[in-house]
C-alpha cells in the first residue's frame, strides 16, 4: 500500500508541471490580453485612451515580456514564496482574493455534498432492495423531476418562498447587516438562518442523480450468487445488503470522488450567480471573461491540484472497501 502511494505522488509531480503550462498557455490563447481588454473596456464607457498609454499598461504589468517568462514569474512565485501574482482586474495580491471566499465555498460545497450522500445512498439502497413497491415508485418520480428541474429555478422559488413566507433577506449568506462584522457567535448564527437554500438547490440535483445510479448499481449486485450464498447462510438482510453489495454499488461512486473535489472549487457558477454568493465559481467567471490571467490560472492550477488529491483519495478509499483492488 506504501509504494503503491508512494508511485501515485511521484507520477503527481510532472502532471502537476504539464497541467500548470498547459493552463497559463490557454488563458493566452484568447486574442488580445488584459490591457487590450481594458482598453476596450474604457473606450466603451466613452473615455480616450491612446496607443502610448495601453502600451504602459502592458508594460506596467510585464504583458510585454515573452510567454515562457511570464509563466515563469508566476510558477516561481507560487513555488518559491506562495504567491500567486497581482490580479489585474482587482489590483490586489490573487493570493487574498482566493482565500477570502474558498472558505465559504467549501462549507457550502462540502455541506451540500455531504447532505446529498446522506440522503440519496440510503434512498438507493431501499428502492433497489423495494424495487416496484410505492416508495420506490415515489423516489423514481423525485429523481426525475430533480434532474429536469434546473437548479437556478429552483434557487428562484426557494428565494420567493423564503422572501414571501419566512420574511428572510434572501441573496448572499448573511443579513447585510453582517456583511462587514468580525466574525462572531451571532454572525455564524445569522449565516446558518441562510445557508440552507443553495443547499437546498445544490443538494437537490445531485441527490436526484445519484439516486438513480445506487439503485440501478444495487439492482445489479442484488442477483449475484454471492449475494444468494450469504442469504443461504442465514444472514440478516440488513447485513447482506449493507455488507455485501452496497460496498460493490458504491464503487463507481467512490471512484468519481476525484472529480467531485475541483467542483467544490468551481461551483455551480449559475446557481452562486442567482443567489449572490461570495463564493470562488463568480470569481473564477469573471477572471475568464476580463483576461485577469494570473487569477484564472491560479484558479485552474488549484482545480487541477484538488483534482490529482481528489483522485489520489478515491484510490485509496476503493482499497480500503474492495479487497480486489489491494490485490491489484
Amino acid at each position: 500500500m506504501l509504494a503503491y502511494l508512494t508511485k501515485r505522488l511521484f507520477w503527481s509531480i510532472p502532471m502537476l508541471i504539464a497541467v500548470s503550462i498547459v493552463a497559463f498557455i490557454i488563458i493566452q490563447l484568447p486574442p488580445g490580453d488584459y490591457a487590450t481588454a481594458y482598453v476596450a473596456e474604457l473606450r466603451h464607457q466613452g473615455d480616450t485612451v491612446d496607443p502610448l498609454m495601453e502600451q504602459e499598461i502592458r508594460v506596467h504589468f510585464g504583458l510585454d515580456q515573452p510567454i515562457y517568462i511570464q509563466y515563469w514569474w508566476w510558477i516561481s512565485g507560487i513555488v518559491l514564496h506562495g504567491d500567486f501574482g497581482q490580479s489585474l482586474d482587482y489590483n490586489m495580491p490573487v493570493s487574498n482574493l482566493i482565500w477570502t471566499r474558498l472558505g465559504l465555498t467549501l462549507a457550502i460545497s462540502i455541506s451540500s455534498l455531504l447532505l446529498t450522500w446522506l440522503i440519496a445512498i440510503p434512498i438507493g439502497v431501499y428502492s433497489a432492495t423495494r424495487q416496484y413497491s410505492a416508495l420506490d415508485y415515489v423516489f423514481t418520480v423525485f429523481g426525475f423531476i430533480g434532474r429536469g428541474f434546473p437548479e437556478f429555478l429552483t434557487a428562484l422559488v426557494l428565494m420567493w418562498l423564503a422572501y414571501s413566507w419566512l420574511n428572510m433577506d434572501v441573496g448572499g449568506l448573511m443579513s447585510p447587516g453582517m456583511e462587514q462584522q468580525p466574525w462572531s457567535f451571532a454572525k455564524v448564527i445569522d449565516v446558518a438562518r441562510h445557508i440552507w437554500v443553495p443547499l437546498v438547490v445544490l443538494a437537490t440535483s445531485g441527490t436526484a442523480g445519484l439516486i438513480r445510479v445506487v439503485r440501478a448499481n444495487m439492482l445489479d449486485e442484488l442477483n449475484k450468487p454471492y449475494v444468494e450464498t450469504a442469504y443461504a447462510q442465514g444472514l440478516s438482510e440488513r447485513r447482506v445488503v449493507w455488507g455485501y453489495p452496497v460496498r460493490v454499488a458504491l464503487n463507481p461512486f467512490i471512484s468519481t470522488i476525484g472529480w467531485a473535489l475541483p467542483s467544490l472549487i468551481s461551483g455551480d457558477v449559475i446557481t452562486a450567480v442567482v443567489l449572490n454568493l461570495p463564493t470562488t465559481g463568480p470569481l473564477l467567471l469573471r477572471a475568464l471573461k476580463n483576461q485577469d490571467m494570473y487569477l484564472a490560472g491560479s484558479f485552474i492550477l488549484i482545480l487541477s491540484v484538488f483534482t490529482i488529491i481528489g483522485t489520489l483519495i478515491s484510490d485509496i478509499l476503493l482499497a480500503l472497501s474492495d479487497p480486489r483492488v489491494r490485490r491489484g
